[in-house]
């Protein structure tokens, strides 16, 4: 069986969270800096070796002010820990339509837990210029204060500011290397 190589094509990828602000809105966010190393046979990425680091420092959630405290040692502490890691570990078909589960080690603020992930393999194609694509739907769900995150807030009622919960929502396109 031949190996093949894939990288993320940033171009036609994106990497969300979302979490709850004071229990009733949503508040989104990305990171505009990642990339990953997987390796398949063939294109059976039911066995592929995936490494994804995401750039802390480039997270982005439409506002400066709550970017900066995002960066901060409060949560992600970029100056000291300026990347999140996830390395597959472990996958499941759910149904034959391309829906499994994926199973990794994810490590923030150098805190590694074991995550599962909701992927939608949405199949493989050609592109205009020749390259093979791979494109995926990736959804999950972590506990923020598992991994170091526990800046916490409360308001004058004595509600929570921010849940514990953080939404995962990637849309990945991998490209073959030659």
């Amino acid at each position: 069986m031949a190996i093949k190589n894939w990288v993320i094509d940033p171009m036609h990828s994106e990497v969300h969270f979302k979490i709850k602000h004071l229990m009733i809105t949503n508040v989104t966010g990305s990171f505009d800096i990642f990339q990953a190393s997987v390796v398949t046979e063939e294109e059976d990425f039911m066995k592929a070796k995936i490494s994804f680091t995401a750039d802390v420092a480039s997270i982005k959630t439409g506002n400066e002010q709550r970017d900066g405290h995002l960066k901060s040692a409060d949560f992600f502490d970029a100056a000291g820990f300026p990347t999140i890691k996830f390395i597959a570990t472990k996958y499941e078909n759910v149904d034959s339509d391309g829906s499994y589960e994926l199973y990794g080690d994810l490590t923030i603020r150098d805190i590694t837990k074991n995550v599962k992930l909701d992927v939608e393999f949405g199949g493989v194609a050609k592109d205009l210029y020749g390259n093979t694509k791979a494109g995926f739907t990736i959804n999950g769900k972590i506990k923020r204060k598992d991994f170091g995150l526990q800046w916490d807030g409360l308001t004058e009622a004595g509600g929570v500011v921010l849940s514990d919960e953080v939404k995962i929502a990637c849309e990945i396109q991998l490209i073959e290397q030659q």
